[in-house]
């Protein structure tokens, strides 16, 4: 991957799962690493049919997840909500969520502010 300070592409960058996540292969597009940013972190996240983000929550990050492609299942504080590409949810610090594909793998664009600080040990149960 060839990097500047202002375009990121996805192809070369590490992947990896994140705590309370199954079936799931996460690039961090915007982040220290990769363009220096301080104040927010944006993940382009693929989750497979059997894979799923189990319930947890951030202690202080904010989250929104924006759908690019497939279907799947929001679950907000107990609250349902179907998802399909473009459609875009939002999780404040502390509130358990979880999301599980429907009928095919799915795609998501993560963006959390602040950063989290470790992306493999952030979550809480």
């Amino acid at each position: 991957m060839k990097k500047t300070a202002y375009v990121v592409r996805p192809d070369g960058l590490p992947t990896y799962s994140s705590a309370a996540h199954a079936g799931t292969m996460n690039r961090r597009l915007i982040g220290k690493e990769t363009v220096g940013a301080g104040n927010m972190e944006v993940v382009l996240g693929e989750v497979d049919l059997d894979g799923m983000a189990g319930a947890h929550y951030h202690d202080v990050a904010e989250q929104a997840m924006y759908l690019l492609e497939g279907k799947c299942i929001v679950e907000v504080e107990g609250e349902s909500f179907e998802m399909g590409p473009g459609d875009m949810a939002f999780f404040p610090p502390g509130v358990r969520h979880e999301a599980v594909p429907m009928g095919g793998p799915v795609k998501i664009l993560v963006i959390y502010s602040p950063p989290l600080a470790d992306p493999t040990t952030a979550f809480r149960t």
